[in-house]
This record gives C-alpha cells, structure tokens and sequence, in this order.
C-alpha cells in the first residue's frame, strides 16, 4: 500500500487521566478521549474486546482501524503476555503520527513497559515478532485500499470521529470489514451514535450497547452473524 501524501499537524496532550494522546490539527481530533486516554482504550477494546475474544477463540487475530498511539496495540500486548496466548495484530494507519512524538507518550511509563517504542520502530507491511506472544503486522494506508487473505476474529474500530471522517463510518465500509471477519468474530467502538449502530446492522452484524468509560455514556461491541 502506498504511502498517503496528505500531511498532518500533530502534538501530545495530556489527558484527564493522566495518560497521553496525540491531538490532531488537520481534523480538528483527538487519538483518544481527552477524559482519559488509558481508561477509554482498556474499557472499549480490552474489556469488551480482548477479554472476550479470549475466553471464545483459541486464537486470536486482531484487526485495529487507526493505529495511532499504539495503545491499542500495546495494552493488547501485555494481555497476551500475561495470558500467554498468542495474539496476531494487523493495523491500518493512514496518517502515523512522528516518531519523535511517539517518545514523548507516556504509556510505557503508566504501564511498566518498555514495548511503545518498538510498535512505533517496526517497519510497514512486514510482520513482526515484538515478544513470542505478539506478532505486529502494520500497513500505512487508507482502510478503503486495504487488502488481506487474513481473517479476524477482533476488530478494534478506532478511526476518527464521524463528523471528521464519515466515509468510514458507512454500511459500505462495514460490510468490507465483515468479509475480512469470521462468524461470531467481534467488532468494538467508542462511537455509540444511533446511524453508526443502523450502518453495522444493515451489514449484517448484532450490535450491542455497554456503559462506556469516563463521561461516555454508551459503547458499542458488534458481532460477526
């Protein structure tokens, strides 16, 4: 997948929990919830994510929209190292943020790692082992050119808000997401609005509500039909 000549304007802040993010000027966004970056990510995409994918599949394949900070990734790392189940993780990341900004984010610190800066250092479109337990497969490009014999059983679906990106929001591009899936396989969301739950519907998934996290009153988590 080619690269995406579309610049953007990017900085780390500082979030209500301590944790960073990565605020967005080109779409006028944040990475995560400026209620709490760390909160949002544990509660959306592991707590109603990993865990359960955990408990229903042997093995696990992990699809995320929006690679980001790398949080994702890297609280879906230190699950698998301490379950010890093998976890493969493919992300699509149209706009990766600098280096230099992904050492001043603070995961690591909060979470006694040392593994965000080689998510951040490993290379495009190649796999790669971060631990015996944590294979990284990273594409920079759109979601809408992305292609893949792979099929997951966990998408973790962290683009940008609808207002900023609606395109891929779309029955159509959840419908592409949906081939890329296997039955009973799980999709989670921080975006509860009620089209966003009609668009999955309509591409064949069961949606279901559950509390959010910090000052977010509804998530999603869809299922594979």
């Amino acid at each position: 997948m080619g690269n995406i000549e579309k610049k953007t304007e990017s900085r780390v802040v500082l979030t209500a929990d301590g944790s960073s993010s990565v605020y967005n000027s080109e779409f006028d966004q944040h990475y995560h919830s400026i209620f709490g970056a760390l909160q949002e990510s544990q509660r959306v995409f592991i707590e109603l994510g990993l865990e359960v994918a955990l408990e229903r599949f042997t093995e696990i394949s992990v699809f995320e929209m929006g690679f980001g900070t790398g949080l994702n990734a890297l609280l879906t790392m230190l699950e698998a190292e301490k379950s010890e189940r093998a976890v493969r993780y493919t992300a699509v990341e149209a706009f990766p943020i600098p280096l230099e900004e992904a050492r001043l984010l603070n995961f690591d610190e909060l979470l006694a790692s040392h593994a965000l800066n080689a998510l951040h250092e490993a290379p495009w479109d190649q796999p790669v082992a971060i631990t015996p337990f944590f294979q990284l497969l990273k594409y920079e490009g759109r979601l809408q050119d992305f292609r893949t014999e792979e099929r997951f059983n966990l998408v973790y679906y962290d683009a940008f808000a609808p207002e900023a990106q609606p395109e891929l929001w779309t029955p159509e591009i959840f419908e592409q997401l949906a081939t890329l899936m296997l039955p009973g396989g799980l999709l989670t969301t921080y975006c509860s609005k009620g089209y966003v739950r009609r668009n999955l519907q309509a591409a064949g998934f069961e949606v279901e509500k559950h509390p959010g996290p910090a000052r977010k009153r509804e998530v999603l988590r869809a299922i594979k039909l």
